[in-house]
């Protein structure tokens, strides 16, 4: 996990190692400020002014020193941190582009934004702590003790004594406090889950006033986030007073066992200047105990934060492009071959099974049916969005999994009746179709998918701004302006997905026109609910729990009788039914 994560330091790395150096720098200089002064004190009654000015001199500059050293362990720590949080969303971000849907369903989409915000800010914070303050505070720990030992063996005895008292009460605290935050951090994916939902579904929530459900089920949701927090906190939170009580208890200690040190002596064995010292490091010792333990506070946070982070950046996608992939997509045809699938391998029966079926490039095919009869399922095995759990699809005779990926998708135009338009204007969307297409070719695709009839009554026309996923468009406008976006990649296969839905007959008819005229060549796969929308295909399949139930012509299916005939009946009205 570790090894993972860190590969995300990359040109960070000088900052990551300047700072542990000004760190140990800044620790040396600290703790020789505390031996000088015991000689300063000592000699107070021995000295002339010149060597207590010197003294003076020395110690300012070794104070200077340790700031500067300070500083500097600050800002390449700072500078490593975010450089490396960066980094690690980059890399996450970056890999989740190569995720197939399926590894999108597994990690679901509130949990990877949780992982690139949430926990990649726990991972910052603890890699700052780790290369500035974890370096510090054993630097500091052991340098104090050696001088310590140096002063008065006995008396830093004192302090090895409370050691594994603090040792065993943050081992127990840690211990206590990991699964509650590896269960925060699970009801955190659930409640941006929500959030999420909340948000996109807006316009239903309040067309059924579902205001106060959704306020109240986030409520419950956050509550449950809070009391889970505040348990963790609460434990956290004794680690403050143990260490302080530690730490009063050491210093007591100290003077009690030096103060009678001293008058016992007579100060041969111990001098005022060498206890002053010693009390310096006592502080020194138990500050930086105290200090660790808050190092291991966070890195018990930030543990689970960089598991699920390391899960995202080690996962391998189900679906990948071969070495050497095929890039040259010969023509539109499609040919499946005992095809059967699942989502997932634990699935008691197959989303399809026993499809074999043969498109000849340039048709038209019509797939027709109920809802949940594995009509999206079967053309998303096309563009290789999932894989065939069984037998294979060929596209322009060569199966789909020995292409290129990105040559392959490029090659087939999938419009789904919920697509995405993103912020921008209306050019800017359409040149996700092709990054290069001139004013020309948007407005030629706009006219075929029959969007620039409602664009030319706009102001701004081809550069009116659309909000984000279109909300300032109608249904209808922004499935004709997905279908403009697809038409410009010049696809050799286009699946409309129920993607006319939520336009008129008239204007679906109107598509289906321009399709016929202007890409010929262009083998076309339209879902449909309505028998219009399929009627004059070249083929229309009725599937029907994941089987291919019928395939043929218009005609040929009303007259077989079957499902399609009882569909067309239920459209038309009796009259033409009969007929």
């Amino acid at each position: 996990m570790i090894k993972t994560i860190l590969k995300s330091v990359r040109e960070y790395k000088r900052a990551s190692i300047l700072t542990p150096v000004f760190v140990g720098l800044e620790v040396m200089l600290e703790c020789i400020l505390p031996f000088i002064m015991a000689m300063l004190i000592d000699g107070m009654n021995g000295e002339t002014i010149g060597d207590i000015l010197w003294y003076g001199i020395v110690l300012l500059v070794i104070a200077f020193a340790s700031l500067y050293c300070g500083v500097m362990s600050g800002r390449y720590a700072a500078t490593a941190s975010t450089g490396f949080a960066a980094n690690l969303r980059h890399d996450i971000f970056y890999g989740v582009q190569e995720f197939a849907f399926a590894d999108i369903d597994k990690f679901s989409t509130s949990s990877l934004v949780t992982r690139m915000t949430t926990d990649v800010t726990n991972v910052q914070n603890a890699y700052q702590m780790i290369i500035r303050i974890a370096v510090r505070t054993p630097m500091m720990f052991l340098f104090s003790i050696i001088m310590s030992f140096t002063i008065n063996a006995r008396m830093a005895l004192v302090f090895l004594c409370i050691i594994p008292f603090l040792a065993v009460a943050l081992f127990l605290i840690m211990k206590t406090v990991m699964p509650v935050f590896k269960r925060i951090f699970k009801k955190y994916d659930a409640l941006n889950n929500s959030v999420q939902e909340n948000i996109s579904g807006i316009r239903v929530v309040k067309s059924f006033v579902r205001e106060d459900y959704e306020m109240d089920k986030f409520a419950r949701g956050s509550e449950d986030v809070r009391k889970d927090y505040t348990y963790a906190e609460k434990i956290i939170a004794l680690n403050m007073p143990v260490m302080n009580l530690c730490m009063f208890v050491g210093l007591l200690l100290l003077n009690y066992v030096g103060a009678k040190m001293i008058i016992s002596s007579g100060g041969t064995e111990l001098t005022t200047g060498e206890l002053s010292s010693l009390l310096t490091y006592g502080i020194q010792i138990l500050i930086s105990v105290m200090m660790l333990s808050m190092v291991f506070v966070m890195m018990t946070v930030s543990e689970e934060s960089a598991r699920r982070i390391s899960e995202v950046l080690e996962y391998s996608s189900t679906l990948t492009s071969p070495e050497n992939g095929i890039r040259e997509i010969a023509d539109g045809s499609i040919e499946f071959t005992d095809v059967s699938f699942k989502y997932t391998e634990n699935s008691k029966r197959p989303a399809l099974s026993d499809i074999n079926l043969r498109i000849e490039s340039g048709q038209t095919i019509g797939i027709i049916g109920a809802t949940g009869s594995s009509k999206t399922t079967l053309i998303q095995l096309i563009p290789r969005l999932y894989d065939v759990t069984e037998g294979s699809v060929k596209v322009g005779g060569v199966d789909v999994r020995d292409y290129d990926l990105d040559s392959l998708r490029d090659a087939v135009s999938v419009v789904l009746q919920k697509n995405v338009l993103f912020s921008g204007t209306i050019k800017e969307n359409m040149r996700w179709g092709k990054a290069d297409a001139t004013d020309e070719e948007i407005e030629h695709a706009c006219k075929l998918a029959q969007a620039d009839e409602f664009i030319e009554r706009k102001r701004e026309r081809y550069d009116f701004l659309l909000d984000q996923g279109g909300s300032n468009v109608s249904g209808g406008q922004r499935q004709r302006l997905c279908i403009a976006r697809s038409l410009l990649k010049s696809p050799k296969i286009l699946i409309l997905d129920d993607s006319t839905s939520a336009v008129d007959t008239r204007t679906d008819a109107l598509i289906r026109k321009a399709f016929r005229e202007e890409i010929p060549d262009t083998t076309k796969l339209i879902i449909a609910q309505r028998i219009s929308s399929v009627e004059d295909a070249d083929m229309i399949l009725v599937m029907d729990g994941g089987r291919i139930a019928e395939k043929g012509t218009h005609d040929e299916l009303i007259a077989l009788g079957g499902i399609y005939h009882e569909i067309y009946v239920s459209q038309v009205s009796g009259k033409e039914a009969a007929a």
